[in-house]
């Protein structure tokens, strides 16, 4: 019945605010749900994602991350999004570990 359910990781508003830790509970339960059902959406944060963030997220279950202030207006964007690259790497890994 969905292709894609967004989870909010802040108040919706304005951008660059923090993001809300609280918000991976929401991300945990829906990957829980649609392992134990067979559900093929796709799980996605928006929201105070940045580096310092992928690789939790991803672990908790995302499938796709939205990020703003965290690449632009960065000296390096390139550089940012590669270090997300490869920390949501990481956190596929770790993820697939837990799960097995």
């Amino acid at each position: 019945m969905a292709d894609l359910v967004l989870i909010m990781s802040v108040n919706p508003g304005y951008g660059g605010q923090s993001f809300i830790p609280e918000t991976l509970k929401k991300v945990s339960a829906l990957a829980e749900w649609r392992r134990a059902n067979g559900g093929d959406y796709l799980i996605e944060m928006d929201g105070g994602i940045g580096p310092d963030n992928t690789e939790l997220a991803i672990r908790h279950g995302c499938d796709v991350l939205v990020a703003g202030s965290a690449i632009f207006g960065k000296p390096d964007p390139a550089a940012v999004v590669r270090e997300m690259r490869i920390n949501a790497e990481r956190g596929r890994q770790i993820g697939k570990k837990g799960n097995s």
